[in-house]
């Protein structure tokens, strides 16, 4: 593990660890949102990985405590006398289609994930080469020292490359599609029997996975179910095992419910609101057609100060939410305690610096947000929107499902949004590589900074706090940035998401703190 991971993060559930021994099962899951693609490398969200990680592997993976164990590599090590780290890789292994594993497809893969085309470049920013040793053998060469690397790429998982080749699917593919976006082909514990997308997904053991299967299941149906009384509807009825997640009203329902229990946790996903920071304009607006107020730190200020964050908790999420300050919750490595205040629920202060900014009557916008992607995040999005129209902030609400919502924040088409993001090395590092350092394509940084937010003094200090091995000195320079990008308001942090799963009580799951559900802990009693 991480020398930076504050804590472990084992949340409710239960692992089996004698599952062979338990007659094997059928096993039916659904979840709100589909994995809009197949590919690894193509979209970096969670309903994606998480559901890959059932049928394709890394170097590395993560425990349930999320700690980083050994998966496709048995050692890691960093290399003498230069920056990087060898991987010695597991023998024996093969693909789903019976071809080897070996160092070619890890170079294969980390070219095709670290490409212009993939979603998921910026987790190799700091690689400067790739060598292959030989066919157990492989290094990767950092910028600087890098004690973080392993644990940044546990979600890197590998193609084998003759197939994607041959398939002509050399590149990911983010807004279309191609071979490996339907079909799989990885060497972990699953892989798909049929895929109707948006429909049901049906998975099936890897008879030839190297590990030991510690699960029960013969058969593993996934089923995407929008509406949440539908959800909840057919978990009651017996028609699926395991759904998450469910609306928080409806807990005590299937608490009191024999043979059912739910499982509560907190996730490391921070809830936010970005802002479009290079737009000249605003998109949206009825009444200010030449200028883009919210370049105006005080204009985003007056935003973060119109929501009460008690009245969400209270209203939408009945006590179960922790208000937020930065971009990662306070059991992160690198939170800044020095900064763990948050702009208070202040409408008069709102409106106050709305008018210094020379907006005394305040101004539409145009809100976009997810409708089946968070936990409330409509219900979220409109009560946001109430509150901003209390201080004159007239937002244009425009909600749709996830499928849709990452292309067009990539094509710039917002003036507000709505974000949730879990730091995948487990420490602040990760959201200011992806969401605070300026746009950078070549250097692979800031792909999920969709309103550009850009300051000097934080790109110069990402990479400083990458290599600094003194945790005392490091901390002074994440206190820094985090003060800056507090004062320059780069997103408005509104709280951290809860977990809430619900499952019958004849199932054995485990619960990790990133949200990620493991088939290889599922067993059916």
């Amino acid at each position: 593990m991480s020398h930076y991971l504050k804590k472990s993060f084992v949340l409710g559930g239960a692992l089996s660890l004698a599952a062979l021994s338990v007659q094997a099962e059928s096993f039916n899951w659904a979840s709100k949102t589909d994995p809009q693609t197949m590919d690894p490398h193509a979209v970096n969200s969670t309903p994606v990985l998480s559901f890959l990680n059932n049928i394709y592997e890394g170097l590395v993976r993560r425990a349930p405590d999320m700690s980083i164990e050994p998966s496709l590599a048995t050692s890691w090590e960093p290399l003498e006398g230069e920056n990087g780290w060898r991987f010695n890789l597991r023998e024996g292994v093969t693909f789903q289609d019976g071809a080897a594993f070996t160092s070619e497809d890890v170079m294969f893969s980390y070219e095709r994930a670290s490409s212009e085309a993939a979603d998921t470049r910026s987790w190799f920013s700091p690689v400067t080469d790739v060598r292959i040793v030989d066919d157990y053998t492989i290094e990767f060469l950092t910028n600087s020292p890098n004690p973080l690397f392993p644990s940044s790429i546990a979600n890197f998982m590998i193609l084998d490359s003759d197939w994607a080749k041959s398939n002509d699917a050399v590149l990911p593919a983010k807004d279309s599609e191609n071979f490996a976006t339907l079909n799989v082909n990885g060497t972990g514990p699953f892989t798909v029997a049929s895929r109707d997308p948006g429909v049901k997904t049906v998975l099936v053991p890897h008879a030839e996975w190297w590990d030991t299967p510690t699960h029960n299941i013969t058969e593993a149906t996934f089923t995407p179910i929008g509406n949440s009384a539908t959800g909840l509807a057919a978990l009651l009825s017996g028609d699926i095992d395991f759904i998450e997640p469910i609306p928080l009203q409806d807990v005590e329902q299937v608490e009191s419910r024999d043979g059912f229990r739910v499982i509560e946790g907190e996730e490391t996903r921070v809830i936010m609101f970005g802002f479009g920071h290079e737009h000249d304009t605003l998109l949206y607006s009825n009444d200010v057609t030449d200028t883009n107020p919210f370049t105006d730190p005080r204009v985003r200020l007056a935003a973060a100060h119109a929501i009460d964050i008690a009245s969400i908790d209270r209203v939408l999420f009945r006590g179960k939410i922790e208000a937020a300050s930065q971009l990662v919750p306070a059991n992160i490595s690198g939170y800044s305690e020095a900064n763990q205040d948050r702009p208070a629920y202040d409408p008069e202060r709102a409106k106050e610096l709305l008018a210094e900014a020379g907006y005394p009557d305040g101004f539409s916008f145009g809100l976009k947000c997810t409708n089946d992607r968070y936990i409330n995040d409509e219900a979220l999005c409109r009560a946001a929107a109430s509150m901003f129209a209390a201080v004159g902030l007239d937002a244009q609400l425009s909600t749709g499902p996830v499928r849709d919502y990452w292309e067009q924040l990539r094509a710039d088409d917002f003036d507000m949004y709505l974000l949730g993001w879990s730091p995948g090395t487990f420490d602040i590092e990760h959201p200011v590589r992806f969401l605070l350092h300026t746009q950078d394509d070549e250097a692979k940084l800031g792909s999920w900074n969709f309103g550009n937010y850009s300051n000097a003094r934080v790109d110069e200090l990402l990479p400083l706090i990458l290599k600094e091995l003194d945790p005392a000195a490091r901390q002074d320079m994440i206190d820094e940035l985090v003060k800056i990008t507090q004062d320059e308001v780069a997103y408005i942090p509104l709280y951290t998401q809860p977990l809430i799963w619900a499952v019958k009580d004849n199932i054995d799951v485990t619960q990790r703190a990133d949200n990620f559900f493991m088939l290889r802990w599922v067993t059916v009693n």
